[in-house]
């Protein structure tokens, strides 16, 4: 059964990270910060019996009044509240404690190297990685429920299963591989950031093999079922919460529609595909500048 459905409100996308992967892009620079009272206006606006929310930006917890804005949507009966964020605030406790104290009760850190050099390489910015292992410690510390995010890229494909070490060292017991989204910042550096699907097969068993051992419960997203084989269980998408963006300008966007219909894509090949009704495909980027010739059909 899926989770309640949930809005994700964007705050701003001002943020301490450059990541080579972002979807947003430069979008930091139309919009660093939205106002306060705007933000409250939106969520009572999207706000559809239970729900559950979403705080994204950019780095939410660069937005000074994020304490006020957790308290204003508790108010307004949203439950639970889940903050993503790269982590690096968090490693500060007073930061993590307001934000607890406000209402935040799950807390969806990233993590994209096992390594200083592999992580601080992708979010191209030095000490990122010593700051959101501690954050990551101070959650797990707070006993908040911790959902990590990895972002699989060119150049940390070889490192999933040392990543996923570290996170079960850590404490972490949930952890999702997101395939990197080639749009944004991702869609600029297309040659650089973006692997092959069938080179990330290997590195995702093993980290799998990881997880299990240290009683993790791992997950994959926008890795299609045919690059999962006896590893299906991994595929997230059929337990995402149906989830309701409010995007920078207050467009709402149904995500969980457009996710299915227009951000990921189905091609020759999976016409007769077994997997076909519960696989949602690449991100359609992808087989546009790759093509289909990797995806070979569930028999």
């Amino acid at each position: 059964m899926r989770p309640l459905p949930r809005a994700d409100l964007k705050v701003g996308f001002a943020c301490n990270n450059r990541c080579v992967f972002c979807a947003q892009g430069e979008k930091r620079s139309e919009c660093g910060a939205i106002a306060w009272e705007e933000l409250v206006l939106r969520l009572r606006r999207v706000k559809r019996g239970e729900q559950g929310l979403v705080l994204t930006g950019g780095e939410p917890t660069l937005y000074k009044n994020l304490a006020a804005l957790v308290a204003a949507a508790r108010r307004l009966g949203y439950a639970p509240i889940q903050l993503q964020t790269n982590g690096r605030m968090l490693a500060y406790p007073s930061v993590l404690a307001r934000l607890r104290d406000a209402g935040v009760d799950e807390v969806s850190p990233s993590l994209h190297g096992s390594t200083a050099a592999v992580h601080d390489e992708l979010t191209r910015a030095a000490g990122s990685f010593e700051q959101s292992v501690q954050g990551i410690r101070n959650v797990v510390a707070e006993g908040l429920p911790v959902v990590t995010n990895s972002v699989i890229t060119k150049s940390n494909a070889h490192d999933l299963p040392a990543l996923v070490a570290l996170l079960g060292a850590l404490g972490v017991r949930s952890a999702q591989l997101a395939f990197v989204h080639p749009v944004g910042t991702a869609a600029e550096l297309f040659d650089e950031v973006v692997p092959r699907l069938s080179e990330v097969v290997d590195p995702i068993r093993r980290a799998r093999k990881v997880a299990e051992r240290s009683g993790m419960q791992l997950m994959t997203e926008a890795v299609p079922l045919c690059f999962l084989p006896g590893m299906e269980e991994l595929a997230v998408e059929q337990r995402i919460p149906r989830t309701t963006v409010v995007d920078l300008d207050g467009q709402v966007l149904e995500y969980s529609d457009w996710r299915v219909s227009s951000g990921k894509a189905h091609g020759a090949p999976c016409t007769s595909c077994s997997a076909r009704r519960e696989c949602e495909g690449p991100w359609r980027e992808y087989p546009e500048r790759f093509g289909w010739e990797e995806f070979l059909p569930v028999e």
